[in-house]
């Protein structure tokens, strides 16, 4: 019979490899004390972020601390997802940025792409409408989509298009006019003083401090202030107004909440595909559309009422997610510890995410990267799995070293293959094998002789399971 405390443990475990990137046997327990309930409410009203800090960064990787670069911009990212004690609010910061897919071919300017990633981990847990309104005076979006090149008297319909089609409502729900007048309602929203600001960004005279950034300014007398008609609704609209007729309607609250629903709950098909292949579980899209109608359009109300779902917590959709690249590579280096003060060594491990598959700060293109199955061609898994064996297979890094140790707290010379990958599996945060990926690793434990060489080769090979990739 399976212990009531173990299945509460795997139950968090699920809750943390999804709203988080996993957490080890130790971390568990310490969240155990709380009620699941709390857990819930704890991730989803984060309190103030305790991470490694700007001012480790500056001593040790100056160039991710100034983001002279894109890659900079995304180290410094990476050192913050794997040490932050908010994980959900790092985890939005990488689900807003495959939605609102910005990248380093035309922003260039890495402070700008870091701000607009500042901004997601800001407000990527609230209302909607605020989100999308910090979003459309984004600097980083307004040069991705053109919107500096959107005038009364020639509009650019770049950012119009892509708000309807890509950020809130999808194909179908909207016409070729109604493009047209909310690319008018956002005509004047720009970046202040452009040219000077586009070149003198791409300065490096401002070492050590790094580049400055572009700063919105809205342009009234660039403004077309005339009358629009927009989904139904007529008046002299300006941005605000269209965003709130947007976010009022439940083709954007099904949208948003398939999208929350494909993060955290189950692969979906790609976002082009929605009007033709219906959800997954149609009555958990509802369910999600009501919280939305029900918080004011709050992101943290929608997900609050999805970590608490019985389709959530259901086992049948438990290893049902290919981990994102930066998701597998965030769990691992947060597991190995690698990385407790930053190190240039950063600059290969950022590499290495990209020929996964996902270079953050540089989406394939503005639909961002499709995710699911896609993310497991044959090259990306070879890397996945190179990367886990090397990280899960150094003593060196403390969190191994630690890892083994409580293993070897637990068991002795006299535990069976099988005890010890129970045990391997239990401190990597109560993982599930297949049967035949359990056999497999027990196997290979069988033909190993010293005991703790048999349990770190337990735990690399368990990195390199199907199961391992998923949450």
């Amino acid at each position: 019979m399976e212990n009531p405390q173990d299945k509460n443990l795997e139950l968090l475990s699920h809750l943390m490899r999804r709203a988080g990137f996993g957490l080890t046997r130790r971390e568990l327990e310490d969240y155990s004390k709380h009620s699941y309930e709390e857990v819930v409410e704890m991730l989803v009203t984060p309190k103030e972020t305790k991470w490694m800090g700007d001012y480790l960064v500056r001593r040790f990787d100056g160039e991710a601390s100034g983001m002279i670069n894109a890659p900079g911009s995304a180290r410094r990212w990476i050192y913050r997802m794997i040490s932050s004690d908010t994980p959900l609010r790092e985890k939005m910061t990488l689900f807003w940025h495959g939605i609102f897919a910005t990248g380093v071919p035309k922003v260039i300017n890495g402070r700008v792409l870091s701000d607009q990633i500042e901004m997601f981990r800001d407000h990527g847990l609230g209302r909607f409408d605020d989100l999308l309104l910090r979003l459309a005076k984004d600097p980083a979006m307004i040069v991705w989509l053109d919107n500096q090149e959107n005038h009364k008297d020639s509009i650019n319909e770049n950012w119009g298009r892509e708000l309807l089609e890509l950020f809130s409502m999808g194909v179908g729900n909207y016409s070729e006019d109604d493009i047209k007048e909310c690319a008018k309602a956002f005509t004047g929203w720009t970046i202040g003083n452009t040219e000077y600001m586009m070149v003198r960004s791409k300065r490096d005279s401002d070492w050590p401090y790094g580049r400055i950034a572009y700063h919105f300014k809205y342009l009234a007398d660039d403004h077309n202030d005339q009358a629009k008609q927009f989904l139904g609704h007529k008046g002299n609209f300006n941005g605000e107004d269209i965003i709130k007729v947007i976010c009022g309607r439940e083709t954007t609250a099904r949208f948003i909440a398939r999208h929350l629903y494909h993060f955290f709950v189950a692969d979906e098909v790609p976002v082009p595909s929605w009007n033709d292949v219906p959800p997954r579980d149609a009555k958990a899209i509802d369910e999600l559309v009501k919280a939305y109608f029900e918080t004011d359009h709050n992101i943290s109300g929608m997900l609050t009422r999805l970590f608490n779902s019985d389709f959530f917590k259901s086992k049948d959709v438990r290893y049902k997610k290919v981990k994102g690249p930066a998701e597998f590579a965030v769990g691992l280096l947060k597991l190995s510890r690698e990385f407790e003060i930053p190190d240039r060594d950063m600059i290969p491990r950022y590499r290495q995410i990209g020929w996964m598959g996902q270079e953050l700060n540089n989406p394939p293109s503005v639909e961002g990267w499709h995710e699911g199955q896609e993310w497991v061609n044959t090259g990306a898994l070879i890397e996945r799995i190179n990367f886990a064996s090397e990280l899960l297979g150094n003593q060196d890094n403390a969190g191994i070293k630690e890892l083994i140790d409580a293993v070897e707290q637990v068991l002795d010379q006299n535990s069976t293959p099988k005890e010890i990958v129970n045990e391997c599996l239990k401190q990597l945060g109560f993982l599930r094998l297949s049967s035949n990926s359990k056999t497999a690793v027990e196997n290979f434990a069988n033909g190993v002789e010293e005991n703790r060489e048999k349990i770190s080769g337990v735990i690399r090979l368990i990195g390199s399971t199907r199961e391992f990739q998923m949450a």
